[in-house]
């Protein structure tokens, strides 16, 4: 068994379809603890990955030969618990949206630093192949001055996925703060930014059209300005009834970019003169039967653990990529645009 020991806190859909089995298969890794509220799903997993069941996070937290946290919580837990973990000597991977405010990922960021503990936050379409290409092929310039984007994000909703279903946490908006903005959209702002640098600036129209009996979000448009003046869209939904969209484009100067928009090519690049090329890269990871693959999330937490190196998705990067969602819901609510600077932390939602 590996020597990097981890307990992993929250036993429903996300742990159970990517932390605990990525957990598994890295053999550096031996699951050590596992948490739940309902002692059932604990025990289930307990039993499943030969760890230990608990229903109160705290006792994980004082086990000294835990090395690391995956807090796998509802959305309003993701602070608390995290700082928590990080306060007891623990290395932590949070899921995403690392939280529900700025103020409580600046004090995640904190005690991160503090503490001199690894904070990573599970942004998992950083990894995927097509995206990494990608920035490789910005980079280089093969597609000029980048003029526009458009990513977007959309499923028909949690309760397909979710391990509660319509009576999910996800459509909580105590629990869950943010809809399909924080469950798609936070992760199209951290692929954005992650290939096009940082948004300056942001307009939104955020709404609930297809869910009934929830108050939070599940369709929403941003108009997005980035640092470098190029302007583009952003779309997160839990209306895509018939099928996902995890698609990007992007339109520069010499052609225009394709990812994960077509079945057969994760990558498809056409360039202004006809010229076309097609990459056939790893699938990215789904949530449907046999789309399923690694995220390399957890496989990257652990290296960056062990080599002692910072993650790709720090909680400064989590927070920016947060703070891209929360600026769009204040330009909804505000009817304005509004300026996304790194330092601006002080508005409260």
């Amino acid at each position: 068994m590996g020597n990097f020991k981890v307990g992993v806190i929250g036993c429903g859909s996300i742990a159970q379809k990517r932390h605990l089995p990525e957990y598994q298969a890295n053999e550096n890794v031996e699951i050590v603890a596992v948490c739940d509220v309902v002692e059932s799903r604990a025990e289930e997993m307990a039993q499943k990955y030969g760890a230990k069941a608990y229903t109160d996070y705290k006792e994980v937290l004082k086990l000294e030969e835990v090395d690391a946290i995956s807090v796998c919580l509802p959305n309003y837990l993701h602070a608390s618990v995290t700082i928590d973990a990080l306060n007891e000597g623990k290395h932590v991977l949070c899921e995403k949206p690392m939280a529900v405010s700025l103020e409580e990922a600046q004090a995640m960021n904190h005690a991160a630093e503090w503490n001199q503990k690894t904070l990573m936050i599970a942004h998992n379409q950083r990894f995927v192949s097509s995206h990494q290409k990608a920035k490789t092929i910005i980079e280089n310039g093969n597609l000029g001055n980048i003029y526009s984007f458009r990513t977007t994000f959309g499923h028909g909703g949690p309760e397909n996925w979710s391990i509660d279903g319509a009576s999910s946490w996800f459509f909580d908006k105590e629990k869950a703060f943010v809809g399909a903005m924080g469950d798609l959209g936070v992760h199209k702002a951290d692929l954005i930014r992650y290939l096009l640098g940082d948004v300056s600036e942001i307009g939104a129209f955020v709404q609930t059209s297809a869910k009934e009996n929830t108050d939070v979000d599940d369709n929403a448009v941003c108009i997005l300005k980035m640092d470098s003046g190029l302007i583009g869209t952003l779309t997160a939904s839990w209306s895509y009834v018939s099928g996902n969209d995890n698609s990007t484009v992007i339109y520069g100067e010499k052609g225009m970019m394709e990812l994960e928009n077509d079945p057969d090519y994760s990558l498809k690049v056409t360039y202004k003169n006809g010229e076309s090329v097609h990459y056939s890269l790893d699938k990215i990871q789904t949530n449907e039967a046999g789309g399923q693959t690694t995220t390399h999330v957890i496989d990257h937490f652990v290296e960056s653990v062990l080599n002692e190196r910072p993650p790709l998705i720090t909680g400064e990067e989590g927070m920016k990529s947060l703070q891209v969602i929360l600026s769009a819901l204040e330009a909804n609510e505000t009817k304005q645009m509004i300026k996304v600077s790194s330092g601006n932390v002080s508005f409260s939602t």
